[in-house]
């Protein structure tokens, strides 16, 4: 991925070259790429039900833990971005975003006994743990206002959103495996602005929100990002900014109760190439 990033900003310098005061404004550009990285610090709270020996009965009540104390994820960690646009016309165009987020910790429990979901981790278990939040989203933009300095759209969007979370012991007297896993597309609203300040700078910020109830699973989940960007050439932005997600989601499911509360924000850097 980064051989390419940069395979395609060589490409987009050299074409540069020779418009180098051509200078189309960001509210019209037609294409859009983004790719870069996040430093985000995140808090992660869970509780995972046990789901009963027999279908339909309840199972042993989960222990509710910190991820980042109780089972040694790292609280910050740096991230890939990626973001693409395409303008169809004037006032119509398309987003594509990627948000992942990958942490392992390892370390031994302590304290008291964690419920995880069908299995008990008990103390003095060496833990290692996986914890993943994954979203790809497909947003539909339409922009109300659209002026050469100006562009405020609303989106809808659809966000491919998994999340995974795995504990895993191995001694010679206990092995212990368990996987929770939970993914669907769910729907997204939001507002699109940019604002350009001069030729070579401009603000971008967006927002996206959803909010679920179904089947006695409710949540909600939502994104929100800012950036300032220097335009070193016509084509070639260079942008600093500042990115959050958070998603709480409770189930009440028979044999699938529990709940999930994801809290990563942090500052990012991007390179942005548009034509």
């Amino acid at each position: 991925m980064i051989r390419n990033a940069l395979a395609i900003l060589g490409i987009a310098l050299l074409a540069n070259a020779a418009h180098a005061e051509d200078y189309l404004s960001p509210t019209n550009e037609r294409v859009r790429l983004s790719l870069g990285f996040m430093r985000v610090s995140s808090s992660t709270g869970m509780r995972l039900d046990g789901r009963g020996i027999t279908p339909g009965t309840p199972g042993t009540p989960g222990t509710a833990i910190s991820a980042e104390s109780d089972l040694g994820l790292d609280s910050s960690d740096f991230e890939p971005k990626f973001q693409a646009m395409i303008r169809v016309s004037e006032r119509h165009r398309l987003r594509f975003d990627y948000f992942t987020l990958d942490r392992t910790g390892q370390t031994t429990i302590a304290g008291s006994p964690i419920v995880f979901r069908d299995v008990v981790l008990q103390v003095g278990d060496p833990v290692h743990t996986d914890l993943s939040l994954r979203t790809l989203g497909i947003s539909y933009e339409y922009s109300f206002l659209h002026r050469e300095k100006f562009e405020l759209a609303a989106t809808f969007g659809i966000n491919d959103t998994d999340i995974s979370a795995r504990a895993r012991v191995a001694t010679q007297l206990r092995h212990v495996d368990q996987r929770e896993d939970k993914a669907g597309p769910f729907p997204t609203i939001g507002l699109d602005a940019t604002y350009v300040l001069s030729k070579r700078f401009y603000f971008d910020a967006r927002a996206q929100y959803f909010k679920l109830s179904v089947d006695h699973l409710t949540g909600t989940m939502s994104f929100y990002e800012v950036a300032g960007l220097y335009r070193f050439r016509p084509n070639v932005s260079f942008a600093l900014g500042y990115t959050a997600a958070k998603a709480d989601l409770q189930s009440r499911q028979k044999n699938e109760s529990g709940y999930f509360n994801f809290d990563s924000k942090g500052p990012e850097f991007f390179v942005r190439i548009a034509f």
